[in-house]
């Protein structure tokens, strides 16, 4: 009982967080456990249309001058994350799986003269996400996608490139069983 009681203050809390940041606009959001919403001060725009749904354990960051959109009827399942450095938008009636990750940067390195990481340098490019599409579990978008409308995108995908409106992409894993 205890439990959801805590639930339900940290629910209103994120919701209250929301309200108060002078960037994000939502019209009707409903929250699950353990959601964390990382929106910098001075990010450029957040809006989120009516019946979105964040399930459980999302993580949400929006960087300076970064903007997301999410359309009508969004839903977000257990695990996902949006990490928004540049600008992410997903458009109405989207469903996404368990664990979906979306990224619209790289960290930036050098081959030459020798090949270095930067841990706070990044290549950043826009991701946008059509409408009546379905990202299944355990996929994960890279930086300057663009996914059409009414697409599918099967478990475990990684999306580098973009996709056109009403395609269903497939990981295709062949399992070679052995005799021992």
């Amino acid at each position: 009982m205890l439990d959801k009681i805590l639930a339900k203050i940290q629910r209103r809390s994120q919701i209250s967080r929301l309200k108060k940041h002078p960037h994000v606009s939502f019209k009707g959001i409903k929250l699950g456990i353990s959601n964390h919403f990382v929106l910098h001060e001075n990010l450029k725009k957040v809006t989120i249309g009516s019946s979105v749904s964040f399930r459980n354990y999302v993580h949400i960051l929006v960087e300076k001058n970064a903007t997301l959109e999410i359309g009508n009827n969004f839903f977000m399942n257990n695990f996902c994350s949006i990490n928004c450095l540049d600008s992410i938008s997903i458009g109405d009636n989207t469903l996404f799986g368990e664990n979906v990750k979306l990224y619209d940067h790289n960290h930036a390195y050098q081959s030459q003269p020798e090949f270095k990481l930067f841990s706070s340098e990044f290549t950043t490019a826009p991701i946008k996400i059509g409408s009546n599409c379905w990202l299944g579990s355990n996929v994960t978008v890279l930086k300057g996608v663009t996914i059409g409308d009414n697409c599918i995108i099967g478990a475990g995908c990684t999306i580098h490139k973009d996709i056109p409106s009403n395609t269903t992409v497939i990981n295709r894993q062949d399992l070679i069983f052995k005799d021992h």
